[in-house]
């Protein structure tokens, strides 16, 4: 396999369009409430991959009905829907730290996040409201928080036990990251014209590569390096939350017993965390989800429609090796 690019290359063929994004999603968070202005501010800056806006303009470039007005603002939103979505992860995670920097709720309070994170939300619809959007633009993003959410809920029922299967674990990461970049790229679809299959195959390689992102991202928790990541490593395990190495570990480990009493204690040390680590690095766990991981980036590949052509077409296929391959 050749080098892997990184995404401001891979995007290379709509960097006008992303650029323009970050100037509305600043101009969006500019709220005459100055708390919230201030930590708008520091979202922004904070960065981010831009992934599911990256994505659901590429959907929308690749088709003949192409308008950038038509399509921008609702780019703006979906960016705004996810930040909100992990502004309030970072109040229910009580995450001090993400991609390197404070959180909102670890220099605000939660109470300043978790207004924030509703502000985004209700801009979000905001942006999208008078643009001439289909009803179906709505109901893919109201679905789209929907399914948030209760895959939120579902992993919260599921902490510090060790029942989950890998059906379970996969059904909610549909629900919390893999439905979300689907629909990014079937809106892009539709947006753009797309005839319906396509549409539909595009939110199939969405789907594909968005399970991919969060397997790769639970493996990560366990492999990457924390300075790189932006965030303490381990810590799905030390919030109980059971990933796909983690349940291979579980299966396959000599030292699973071990294992199984380290990720139902609730107040788990760093040590025990640390020995955690020790036990999925030394098991087949790693391996076998990178297996799956390499499976659904293939299945990206294979349903991409064939009617997506062109610098986009390539974009989508280095996409999808990003994500397989990245590290952090």
């Amino acid at each position: 396999m050749g080098q892997i690019l990184e995404a401001k290359d891979i995007f290379r063929c709509i960097a006008p369009e992303l650029a323009a994004l970050e100037d509305m999603i600043r101009e969006a968070l500019a709220s005459p409430a100055p708390l919230i202005a201030e930590a708008g501010e520091h979202l922004v800056s904070s960065g981010g991959k831009r992934l599911r806006p990256a994505l659901y303009l590429l959907a929308a470039k690749s088709c003949e009905g192409y308008d950038e007005q038509k399509a921008m603002p609702l780019a703006a939103a979906v960016e705004l829907i996810h930040m909100a979505s992990l502004v309030h992860d970072d109040v229910i995670d009580h995450a001090e730290t993400r991609r390197g920097t404070a959180t909102v709720n670890a220099k605000w309070g939660s109470q300043v996040a978790v207004l924030t994170g509703d502000y985004m939300f209700a801009h979000s619809y905001s942006l999208i409201s008078k643009r001439g959007y289909t009803e179906d633009v709505g109901d893919r993003l109201a679905a789209m928080v929907q399914g948030l959410c209760a895959g939120e809920i579902l992993q919260d029922s599921s902490l510090y036990t060790t029942e989950l299967d890998v059906a379970e674990y996969e059904r909610r990461i549909a629900m919390k990251t893999a439905d979300f970049l689907a629909i990014c790229c079937e809106l892009g679809g539709m947006v753009g014209g797309a005839a319906p299959e396509v549409s539909r195959g595009l939110r199939a390689y969405g789907k594909a590569v968005g399970m991919a992102f969060q397997i790769t991202d639970d493996l990560l928790d366990v492999t990457g390096d924390e300075q790189r990541l932006g965030k303490p490593a381990g810590n799905d395990i030390r919030q109980g939350v059971v990933t796909l190495p983690v349940i291979y570990a579980l299966e396959t480990s000599r030292d699973r017993d071990e294992l199984r009493r380290i990720l139902t204690n609730r107040a788990m040390a760093d040590d025990e965390v640390a020995r955690a680590i020790e036990i999925v690095r030394a098991s087949d766990g790693i391996q076998r989800a990178r297996t799956r991981v390499d499976a659904y980036i293939e299945e990206a590949r294979r349903v991409l429609p064939e009617a997506v052509g062109g610098e986009e077409r390539t974009a989508f296929l280095e996409a999808a090796a990003y994500i397989g391959q990245r590290d952090f």
